[in-house]
């Protein structure tokens, strides 16, 4: 229950502590403003007045750096990360505030694409997941005339980022490409399986996973932290309580190495062995909860490029330097 704070008294005036509360909120949690007036109750040109008040007071130091400078500190981070984590290339985002964390990753993705040469005819892989559900409504920049292909099967999934051939006409609307779906769920019974696999229009579609020539994944979170994921992973088996993620539906465990489960050999995913071989995968993943999962992808080969945010780079940096003592 939200606790009501008074608007000030004095011109100007706030209780240091209500305006800590707001700055944190808003720097340290990426709250919106709207949200924090609800937390608060008070009025958004309150919130305004609040963090106002928390920089004047001194509860809040805004650095502000020439982008030259930034480069310099961000190039020694990546460069870093690209050695210790054994991969190609490391993008990095900015800091961001107020939940546009998407938004900031949405430019550094686009540089990664760029820089993988994509040309028309191509074909793009793509993964299911909130992080690239959320990249097509980001208004992502997409190389043109590409055939978007999906990494896992997904029909049938209760949420939207779960369900990989939409989250590929998404993209292939951006592209101005061409979308090749795959109409299976993520594990079909033992029956259906075989069919799939007999299936020439199924097997056109996965034939595509030898061929591509980038792939666009994310990261998976440990399947036992995670509060979305799909319906056809079974949480509650044993073996997967020593995963630490997943890259299209590969789980692997903090030393990489793979974990399979009752059922794994008959879900429709891209296996770990055709995502190596591609040649530039990129996987775009934030958040700190996230490191240890990043470095176990790492570690299986899953990825050639990451794109992540400083934030993220950080506590990667740190969980290694932990396990290096």
């Amino acid at each position: 229950m939200a606790v009501s704070t008074p608007e000030p008294t004095g011109p100007g005036r706030f209780d240091p502590l209500t305006a800590y509360r707001a700055a944190r909120l808003y720097y340290g949690d990426n709250a919106t403003q709207a949200d924090i007036a609800k937390a608060l109750s008070v009025s958004r040109p309150t919130v305004s007045r609040l963090l106002a008040e928390a920089r004047r007071i001194g509860l809040v130091s805004i650095d502000i750096r020439h982008p030259d400078e930034v480069r310099a500190a961000e190039t020694g981070v990546q460069g870093e990360l690209q050695e210790r984590l054994g991969l190609r290339q490391v993008y990095i985002a900015p800091r961001t505030q107020g939940g546009a964390e998407i938004e900031g990753l949405r430019y550094s993705v686009e540089q990664a694409l760029a820089d993988a040469s994509l040309r028309p005819g191509d074909a793009l892989l793509v993964a299911s997941g909130e992080t690239t559900y959320k990249l097509t409504r980001s208004g992502l920049g997409v190389p043109p005339g590409l055939d978007i292909v999906p990494t896992v099967g997904g029909v049938a999934e209760p949420e939207a980022w779960h369900q990989a051939n939409e989250t590929v006409r998404s993209f292939a609307e951006l592209a101005y490409g061409r979308a090749r779906p795959i109409f299976a769920t993520a594990m079909p019974t033992e029956a259906m399986i075989r069919t799939l696999r007999e299936d020439p229009g199924f097997r056109s579609i996965t034939a595509l996973w030898d061929a591509a020539t980038v792939a666009l994944v994310g990261v998976g979170a440990p399947p036992g932290a995670r509060s979305s994921i799909s319906t056809y992973v079974p949480t509650h088996a044993d073996e997967l309580r020593r995963s630490v993620g997943d890259v299209c539906l590969n789980f692997f465990d903090v030393d990489g190495q793979a974990i399979e489960f009752e059922g794994s050999d008959r879900m429709v995913r891209i296996s770990a062995d055709q995502l190596r071989a591609v040649p530039t995968t990129i996987a775009a993943a934030v958040g700190a909860a996230k490191a240890v999962s990043i470095i176990g992808a790492a570690k299986a080969g899953l990825l050639d490029v990451l794109v992540t945010d400083s934030a993220t780079a950080s506590a990667i940096s740190e969980q290694l330097d932990r396990w290096s003592r």
